[in-house]
């Protein structure tokens, strides 16, 4: 299978997430316009999302939830796992940091780092962080193959370089400061100003 669109894997860690919500709620079967109400997308790119990864068991009685799962998890995840760090553990790296601990078993948020010396060989949100000055040896000998970026602005582009230099093959950006990284290495960005405008131009609209 050729590599999947970004939107089409979010829409696979979507649909998953809300599966595992049903077999929460002991929900063993599933219709497409079930799981795209839940998701407010229509059935149609449900089953189209589905085809493309080659899933196609329907039941009478809809899908079988806890095949889905093992389905979207066979094309989305590692068979070997990969391991995450967060880098910069203030505010926001902390609330990610134990937000995102433990969520998925083929993701591993095994370090954090930091240059401040209150947070350094501590224990944060579940996690334990490293000086900056590690940062090689420890994405080395931990095997990190992901980087959450939460440091201050003016840091974002030299530690992105860094870590790339280090051997990070993916980045997760927090910050507000557009990255450019060498071909081969994934980065996605997240920019919460952007999203909270898009709220804020869609609730001006409503109003009109």
């Amino acid at each position: 299978m050729t590599t999947l669109p970004g939107k089409t894997v979010e829409r696979l860690s979507e649909y998953r997430r809300t599966l595992l919500e049903c077999l929460r709620e002991n929900r063993n079967f599933i219709y497409s316009h079930d799981l795209a109400a839940r998701l407010h997308i229509t059935a149609v790119q449900v089953r189209r999302d589905l085809m493309l990864i080659g899933y196609s068991s329907l039941h009478r009685k809809g899908y079988d939830v806890k095949d889905l799962v093992d389905a979207i998890s066979r094309i989305i995840d590692s068979d070997e796992g990969m391991n995450v760090a967060i880098i910069g553990i203030g505010n926001l790296g902390r609330a990610l940091a134990g937000y995102f601990k433990g969520k998925r078993s083929k993701l591993n948020l095994v370090a954090s780092f930091d240059n401040d010396p209150q947070k350094i060989n501590k224990v944060i949100s579940g996690v334990k962080c490293y000086p900056y000055d590690d940062l090689e040896k420890t994405i080395q000998e931990l095997r990190i193959d992901i980087a959450i970026l939460t440091v201050p602005p003016d840091f974002a582009r030299r530690i992105a370089e860094e870590t790339v230099l280090f051997g990070i093959k993916g980045i997760l950006n927090f910050t507000t400061v557009p990255l450019n990284v060498p071909a081969g290495i994934y980065l996605e960005e997240y920019d919460m100003i952007t999203s909270i405008e898009k709220v804020a131009y869609f609730v001006k609209e409503n109003r009109l």
